[in-house]
C-alpha cells in the first residue's frame, strides 16, 4: 500500500492560483452578498468562467469522455478555493456528485457518455436528486444493501413519479439524475428539468449560496442510465466522493475565517493596542490554527485516497468529515465573535461563512454519522453502560 501524499504538487498550486485569481475578480464578498439577496440559484457567468472556460467542471472526467482527466486531488484544490469565497456555483452538485454518479454507470452507453461530456464541458448543469443530508454508507442510503428509492417510482413506460426534498443544485439544473425503483428494479434515471411534468420548488435554505429545492415528478419522461447491477454502487461512490471533497471546502471556509480574524484583530485597537495582542485572543486563534492544520491533513488524506482509489478511502472520508465539519463551524463562530458588533451585521460576509459551515456540517452526513461509520469500519465497539 502506498504512503498517502498530503503535500500539494506544483500543478495543484498553479491551479489554486488560477482559481483564486478568478474568484477574486468575479466573486468578492459584496458580490456574494448581492447574489444571496437576488434569489437566483447561482452565478451563471462565474460558472461559465470556472466550469467551461477554465475546464474545472471536467476535472474528474477522463479526457476520452470530454473531461480534463485529472483526479480528486485537483478537484479538492478547487473545492478549497470555492470554500474560501463561498462561491455560488454548482461545482459540488454538478461536477462532483452528478458527474461522479455518471462515471459509475456504463460510460460505453451513448446516453451516459453524451451527458457526461456535456457536464464536463460546463454547458449542462446536473444534480443528483437525493437529499443533501444523505450520508454515504448510511442505512437506507443509495448503494447500501437493502436501500430503496420508494420516494420515486418508475412506471412501466419509464416515466417517473414522486418527490425528493432537500436536493442541492436542483434549482438551476438542466438535468436531474434520479434514483427510482420500479418493475425493473432499482435504477438511475436522467430527467430534463424543462419537462412540464417536473417541478423544482425552492426551499428556505440556511445557506443562500447553495440553495435547496423539493423536486416533484408527475409522470416525467426519463432515460434509464443504470440498472440494479450498478446504479446503487454508482450513487454510493458519488456520495463518498462528494463527502471526501466537501472536507476540502470546509477547510477553505476555515482558512478564510482564521485569516480574516487575524487581519481584523491586528487592525482593531483598544486601550491603545491591537486587540489581537491580548493573550486570551491569541490563545483562541492559536487553537484555531492547530485545528486548521489537522483539518488540512485529514482533507488531503481523503482527496489522495479518492485519487488513488485506496482501499482506505471510506476510512479517510469518514475521518475527514468527522473533523473538518466541526473545525469549519468553530472557525466561523470565532470569526463572527472576534469581529465584535460588525461581525453580526448583514453587511459583513462573516455570516455567509457561518451559514455555509453549518450547512456543510449536515451535508452528506453529520460528524456524528461519520464517527459512527468510522467505528464500524475499524471494528470499534460502542461503549457499554
Amino acid at each position: 500500500m502506498s504512503t498517502p501524499d498530503l503535500l500539494y504538487t506544483e500543478a495543484e498550486e498553479d491551479l489554486r492560483a488560477a482559481v483564486r485569481s478568478l474568484l477574486t475578480d468575479h466573486c468578492p464578498p459584496a458580490a456574494v452578498l448581492s447574489r444571496a439577496e437576488s434569489g437566483r440559484a447561482y452565478d451563471g457567468a462565474l460558472w461559465r468562467a470556472l466550469g467551461a472556460d477554465m475546464g474545472a467542471a471536467g476535472l474528474l472526467v477522463p479526457d476520452k469522455l470530454g473531461g480534463q482527466g485529472a483526479t480528486a486531488r485537483e478537484a479538492a484544490v478547487v473545492m478549497e478555493e470555492l470554500g474560501r469565497a463561498v462561491a455560488p456555483v454548482p461545482y459540488l452538485t454538478s461536477a462532483v456528485l452528478a458527474a461522479g454518479a455518471l462515471l459509475g454507470c456504463d460510460t460505453g452507453q451513448d446516453a451516459v457518455a453524451r451527458l457526461l461530456g456535456a457536464l464536463a464541458e460546463g454547458r449542462t448543469v446536473g444534480a443528483l436528486a437525493v437529499p443533501l443530508s444523505t450520508a454515504p454508507g448510511a442505512p437506507g442510503a443509495p448503494g447500501v444493501p437493502g436501500a430503496s428509492a420508494a420516494t420515486v417510482r418508475a412506471d412501466g413506460d419509464g416515466a417517473l413519479s414522486g418527490q425528493v426534498s432537500g436536493v442541492a443544485g436542483a434549482a438551476g439544473a438542466d438535468v436531474l439524475l434520479v434514483p427510482a425503483a420500479g418493475a425493473d428494479g432499482y435504477g438511475l434515471y436522467a430527467v430534463e428539468t424543462a419537462e412540464t411534468s417536473v417541478s423544482v420548488e425552492p426551499l428556505t435554505s440556511l445557506d443562500l449560496t447553495r440553495p435547496l429545492a423539493a423536486v416533484t415528478l408527475t409522470g416525467a419522461p426519463a432515460r434509464r442510465l443504470a440498472g440494479d447491477d450498478r446504479a446503487g454502487a454508482a450513487i454510493g461512490r458519488a456520495l463518498l466522493t462528494g463527502a471526501g471533497l466537501l472536507a476540502s471546502e470546509q477547510l477553505g471556509v476555515a482558512e478564510w475565517c482564521l485569516t480574516e480574524t487575524v487581519r481584523h484583530t491586528k487592525e482593531r485597537h483598544q486601550f491603545g493596542r491591537p486587540v489581537g495582542s491580548f493573550q486570551a485572543l491569541k490563545h483562541r486563534m492559536a487553537t484555531l490554527w492547530l485545528e486548521l492544520v489537522q483539518a488540512r491533513a485529514t482533507a488531503r488524506y481523503a482527496a489522495d485516497a479518492l485519487a488513488t482509489d485506496s482501499p482506505d478511502t471510506p476510512v479517510a472520508v469518514a475521518v475527514a468529515q468527522a473533523h473538518c465539519a466541526q473545525v469549519a463551524v468553530h472557525a466561523a463562530e470565532e470569526c463572527v465573535q472576534l469581529h465584535g458588533g460588525i461581525g453580526m451585521t448583514w453587511e459583513h460576509p462573516a455570516h455567509l461563512y457561518l451559514k455555509r459551515a453549518k450547512s456543510d456540517e449536515i451535508a452528506l452526513g453529520t460528524p456524528g454519522r461519520h464517527r459512527q461509520t468510522l467505528a464500524g469500519l475499524v471494528d470499534l465497539a460502542a461503549p457499554t453502560g
